[in-house]
């Protein structure tokens, strides 16, 4: 097997200085029920993330699961990371077994990662009774693990599991385990309520009284120990914790994105940021990137197939929308009366729930993001607005869409390209009497918009109704458009969404596409899944024609 050689220990990564704001979406969030990423889905987030200007992105755990050693094989080359730095997941040598020969450790050494993140038990009835090992043993672990990742150039971090309910059992113990992992070298011991049981006051007290048996037992001159904390929403506290710790000092804080992750799910990352850099005055990203939180959060909820829920603090489709009467007065007087921050601070937009106006600046930023200068173009925004209010309650998502949303803007402008046109097209399943399903499509188009001698129709099979209607269109455009060979539908997902219709539900479908230097999602809407995607996959080509300058 090929591996990454180790780093030098002269290009051990520097410090990170100030606040760490560490996301561990692709790894904790992915243990939520129902949520299952691929690797491109990884790479999609870890980029969406890099963009919010997050300090730390925790990849996964190479070694112990296949798709997450592919995901750090492929980042050392597709992955450009301008704000975050990478981190792998893992734990501590095995007990009884030499640091240099456990091969987890070795795995997360081949992985390249310059962050590793080791998890340790620091709770004592979990040392005797989940590793059935002794006390010492798993001090001897936490410190030979830490020791060799540092030797070999690496930055390293250890989340002391079980931390807080480990300290009201033995705080000596406990206490220990997060000693053992400064001295051993760790940039940071994060302090983990695993079982999310824990309500504000207990983790600052428990925070003040682990500072002060660090600092009594500390030599004069000794680093002081950074602290971090992880937090799990069991009693729906995960993100008033967190914040509490950092009150009490702790400058590294983990989450996920929209709470996802295990049970009731990991703090909140975007709320954290939003509350950390609002209410609480620390600058941890640049504006630009918390502008940026509602579109990031809502493009990793399309890309997880997990929606934000509207009612999301901060980014929410609810988050700042007013019904009519006593709330509409106010807001007509001053909007503040009714808004605990400025919905554009974090991307988000106020909506009146019977105003025409709610959208437009959304619309505006997304159009300049897009290289659309729509300032001025009140009468343009209006119709947008309109037009995406009226799409979207027809079940329409363009947060993960960009490339639908700009062929909608290009339409409204009267500037969308039109290079083919479908005339008709049918997909038809065959069950055999062998119990095999043969599929097969027909698509009628011109190939030219408006040439009737363009005029074609051809027929494919396909695993499936929607493979063969595009391996039917792709044909039909191949001689006119040859640039078609070198895009690729690489995935598309499907959510119902009135699913108390049965079998008559709207439904939506994403589709990614890539190729030809192009990667971007389309969106289609329909009273079935073909219909939905055939809709998604001729925006898709459309898109990229027009991409490509065809």
């Amino acid at each position: 097997m090929t591996t990454t050689p180790a780093l030098p220990e002269t290009s051990a990564p520097a410090a990170i200085p100030g606040f760490h704001l560490y996301d561990t979406t692709l790894r904790d969030g992915s243990q939520q029920e129902g949520l299952t990423l691929s690797v491109a889905d990884k790479l999609a987030v870890a980029r969406l993330l890099d963009e919010l200007g997050v300090t730390y992105i925790e990849g996964g755990w190479p070694g112990a699961v296949p798709r997450d050693t592919e995901f750090f094989a492929r980042a050392a080359g597709e992955l450009e990371l301008r704000h975050a730095r990478l981190a792998a997941f893992g734990a501590t040598r095995k007990a009884g077994v030499a640091v240099a020969d456990d091969p987890q450790v070795q795995a997360l050494v081949d992985s390249g990662a310059p962050t590793i993140t080791l998890v340790a038990k620091s709770d004592l009835r979990h040392v005797t009774g989940a590793l059935r090992t002794t006390a010492e043993e798993n001090l001897a672990m936490v410190r030979d693990t830490v020791e060799h990742l540092v030797a070999l150039g690496r930055e390293v971090f250890v989340d002391a599991e079980h931390f807080f309910d480990g300290f009201l059992h033995d705080p000596a113990y406990t206490t220990s385990v997060v000693a053992a992992a400064h001295a051993a070298g760790a940039r940071a011991v994060v302090l983990c309520d695993t079982n999310g049981g824990m309500v504000p006051h207990q983790v600052t007290e428990i925070v003040e009284d682990l500072r002060a048996r660090l600092d009594a037992g500390s030599a004069v001159g000794d680093a002081p120990v950074r602290l971090g904390v992880h937090t799990h929403n069991d009693s729906g506290c995960a993100v008033a914790n967190a914040l509490t710790a950092v009150r009490a000092g702790i400058d590294h804080v983990q989450g996920c994105v929209n709470g996802y992750g295990e049970r009731t799910g990991n703090a909140d990352l975007v709320t954290m940021l939003a509350d950390l850099q609002l209410k609480m005055g620390l600058e941890l990203v640049p504006e630009a990137a918390l502008e940026d939180s509602t579109r990031i959060a809502h493009a990793i909820g399309e890309i997880v197939n997990m929606p934000v829920s509207p009612r999301s603090p901060y980014v929410g489709q609810s988050a700042f929308a007013h019904k009519a009467g006593l709330h509409a007065s106010a807001i007509r007087v001053d909007p503040d009366l009714y808004q605990h921050i400025d919905p554009r601070e974090v991307g988000n937009d106020m909506r009146m729930i019977i105003s025409d106006m709610a959208g437009r600046a959304s619309i505006e930023l997304k159009g300049r993001e897009l290289g659309f200068d729509l300032t001025g173009e009140k009468n343009l925004l209006a119709r947008l607005a309109t037009t995406v209010k009226q799409r979207e309650a027809a079940g329409y998502s363009y947060e993960a869409a960009d490339a639908s949303f700009e062929l909608l803007l290009l339409d409204e402008m009267g500037r969308v390209p039109r290079f083919f046109s479908v005339e008709s097209w049918r997909a038809t399943s065959h069950l055999l009497r062998d119990g095999s399903l043969e599929t097969e499509a027909t698509v009628r188009l011109l190939a030219r918009a408006d040439d009737p001698s363009s005029r074609s129709v051809t027929i494919a099979e396909g695993n499936g109704p929607v493979n063969a209607l595009d391996t039917a269109l792709r044909r039909g455009l191949l001689e006119t458009y040859p640039q078609i060979d070198e895009l690729e539908l690489q995935d598309f997902k499907v959510r119902i969404l009135d699913s108390h219709h049965g079998t008559d539900a709207t439904t939506r479908v994403l589709v990614r596409t890539g190729g030809a230097g192009l990667e971007f999602h389309t969106v289609g809407v329909g009273t079935n899944i073909i219909d939905a995607a055939w809709e998604a996959i001729v925006d898709a080509y459309t898109y990229a024609f027009h991409k490509l300058g065809i």
